[in-house]
């Protein structure tokens, strides 16, 4: 059985990349899906493809609607939505991810530190687990995909 595995959040580090990497080298049977992680492209996709505003609200929602094609798509079909909490920007739209994976009944994970702990405290309430690292992820995959500790 292959699994499909939506990695929502931070981007601005290689974590997906690593993720991936990972699972193939252990020949886990898992299709990812994700946002686009060009932040540029993300943010300015709206203006690009249905032409320039000159108020930036709008310019925003623009964006934020066409992300949200993909988004919707990735996180429907996916079997686990991951979500990522990073350091450098506060992800508003990671935890809204979160909200629509726990609505739509998603076995959810999310992915931060300690320090993030009590400003996510109702986004963690929601998730099956909770994990700090790469390899903690990893392991669950291992686990859930095998039954193999």
């Amino acid at each position: 059985m292959d699994w499909k595995i939506y990695l929502s959040g931070e981007i601005h580090s290689n974590w997906r990349e690593e993720i991936i990497e990972t699972t193939e080298k252990e020949h886990l049977p898992i299709k990812f899906f994700g946002p686009v992680t060009d932040h540029d492209a993300s943010d300015d996709c709206g203006v690009k493809i249905l032409g320039h505003e000159e108020n930036k609200f709008w310019h925003d929602n623009k964006g934020a609607k066409i992300n949200a094609i993909r988004t919707r798509k990735g996180i429907e079909q996916s079997d686990i939505v991951v979500v990522k909490f990073g350091e450098k920007y506060r992800q508003w739209n990671a935890a809204f991810d979160a909200g629509y994976a726990s609505a739509l009944g998603k076995s959810l994970i999310i992915m931060h530190q300690d320090d993030f702990q009590h400003a996510l405290k109702e986004v963690d309430a929601s998730a099956l687990a909770i994990v700090k690292s790469n390899q903690e992820l990893l392991n669950i995959f291992k686990y859930v995909i095998t039954g193999k500790l």
